[in-house]
């Protein structure tokens, strides 16, 4: 199952095991059985500190575990890993052995200190970019703490789990039988949900935290680039953000940034987050702005954890979310059966009926992926034509499984049992409502900007963006602002880039002139 070139990575790889591993596997004579067990041999067969047992007796067949040989495995994998999980065995099998992992000290010791015996299970699709992420973080937190299991589910492949459990998007996380979070999380963040007291410590060491030159807020691309080129003028610089990477983590393939052929959400931001820490870069992952004032000759910004950071500027960077529906039984319905990612939740509605709300680009692209994996897709488009480019429409109404509604206003998500059963919409034209019986909708309607905490502050549009000049400039002295969540036209990665490195340089020439 690994070509030769795999083969040959293992082998690099493997020889940073500390302790010798065992993959205990539990089978039957089903195909998948047969293709876990090659798998794990072609693996083992790449170190001899790595050997296979086909003695489990787990109830979730075919599965697997990853352990130091003679202690008990507290990680598990239910499916095969291969596509963006491969990287997650990898790294399992190197972890438990007693490899040093890559992460903050501080971080590794709140671990090591979680007391509460804790069981996750990760339900995942192999076509999930986020999944990775969250299954990864889960392991770490395994091999660290014998207090925590954790437990990677192929969601396609257990259909009964996924009913049991009311799985409807990915990746979710279930903990000791309850639902502990879905969508995209990182270790740091995991461990801040468990550490209740993790909020006051950062609370009190960003209180006395000296004045920045120059404070970024938000830690997407133009986020990235505003605080590169602070740093590299030699000011003191920190970059408070909510979710570092921002939403190109959610992307999955880029395609158009200039001088890389391609790549994905989560290779980006890694390579982002690695570029800001090559300077001296304060770093404030995981927080929340929600407040900004100036005070005297300074600027102040407020967190949720009541935190105040004070700096002579302030670049808004903080970016754009999926917009709503906004219709009642949205938020009810939200990761069980209402859904905004396709690529990554497409196929946990396989042989299903699901909606697609939107009729722009990526309406129809979601359309046509869902068409491929789902029993029918029914579009649903506000206005009374499509506005995706001529060659997806083309696509997309030479597909048997798609209808097109337009002119149609959704009005409210029903369902029964915890799960989307309806969409209702309105004929703008008659005014007639409808109902369209399915189990899944996938809202494909654009974006709006993170400004609702800026309101009444600086000067917005219409549409919420920060409104700028030429050089970044907001209505207030002091701040700049950049990127998706600005008045620039042209939401993309490398434009908010180049906006962030404009902004930048205009609050130095602030600075150098104030």
């Amino acid at each position: 199952m690994l070509d030769n070139n795999i083969k040959l990575q293992l082998k690099a790889y493997f020889e940073r095991i500390v302790n010798p591993i065992e993959l205990i596997a539990t089978l039957d004579d089903s195909p998948k059985s047969a293709e876990m067990l090659e798998l794990l041999n072609e693996v083992a067969e790449q170190s001899d500190k790595v050997t296979v047992s086909t003695t489990g007796n787990s109830i979730n067949i075919p599965s697997f575990t990853v352990g130091k040989r003679g202690e008990a495995p507290r990680i598990r994998f239910s499916g095969l890993p291969m596509g963006h999980e491969m990287t997650s065995f990898i790294l399992a099998i190197l972890q438990a052995s007693g490899y040093p992992p890559k992460a903050e000290e501080a971080i590794l010791e709140s671990i090591r200190g979680l007391t509460k015996p804790m069981r996750f299970q990760t339900f995942i699709s192999l076509s999930c970019h986020n999944c990775p992420d969250v299954v990864q973080a889960l392991n770490l937190m395994a091999a660290l703490n014998p207090n925590i299991e954790h437990e990677m589910i192929d969601g396609a492949l257990y259909q009964n789990l996924v009913d049991q459990y009311q799985v409807m998007a990915v990746p979710t996380v279930i903990m000791n039988g309850e639902v502990f979070g879905q969508g995209r999380m990182t270790v740091e963040e995991i461990v801040a949900k468990l550490d209740t007291s993790s909020s006051a410590r950062d609370a009190e060491k960003f209180n006395a935290k000296e004045t920045f030159d120059s404070l970024i807020i938000g830690g997407g691309p133009a986020g990235a680039s505003a605080a590169i080129y602070s740093a590299r003028k030699g000011i003191k610089t920190g970059i408070v953000a909510q979710r570092f990477g921002g939403q190109v983590a959610d992307t999955v393939g880029i395609e158009n940034f200039i001088s890389v052929k391609e790549t994905e959400g989560p290779k980006l931001v890694m390579a982002l987050e690695q570029h800001v820490k090559e300077y001296e870069v304060d770093v404030m992952n995981l927080q929340t702005a929600t407040q900004l004032e100036k005070v005297g000759d300074e600027l102040q910004v407020t967190l949720e954890n009541g935190a105040v950071l004070k700096s002579k500027t302030v670049i808004l960077s903080t970016g754009a979310r999926w917009r709503e529906m906004n219709v009642p039984g949205e938020q009810e319905y939200r990761g069980k059966g209402v859904a905004y990612c396709p690529h990554c939740d497409g196929p946990l509605y396989k042989g299903k009926d699901v909606a697609v709300i939107g009729g722009g680009n990526s309406g129809v692209e979601a359309a046509i992926d869902l068409a491929g994996i789902v029993k029918h897709v029914t579009l649903v488009e506000f206005d009374t034509k499509l506005r995706a480019d001529a060659v997806l429409q083309k696509k997309l109404h030479s597909l048997p499984n798609v209808t097109v509604i337009t002119n149609a206003l959704s009005k409210e998500v029903l369902g029964a049992n915890g799960k989307v059963t309806t969409l209702r919409y309105e004929d703008r034209a008659s005014q007639e409502m409808h109902d369209i019986a399915l189990e899944g909708i996938f809202v494909q309607i654009g974006l709006l900007p993170n400004t609702d905490w800026l309101k009444g502050t600086i000067d917005l549009s219409p549409r919420g963006e920060i409104v700028i000049d030429a050089k970044g400039e907001t209505s207030m002295p002091g701040v700049f602002a950049a990127g998706d969540c600005t008045t620039v036209p042209y939401k993309q990665i490398i434009i908010a880039m180049g906006e962030g490195a404009k902004a930048s340089l205009s609050s130095f020439d602030y600075l150098i002139r104030a």
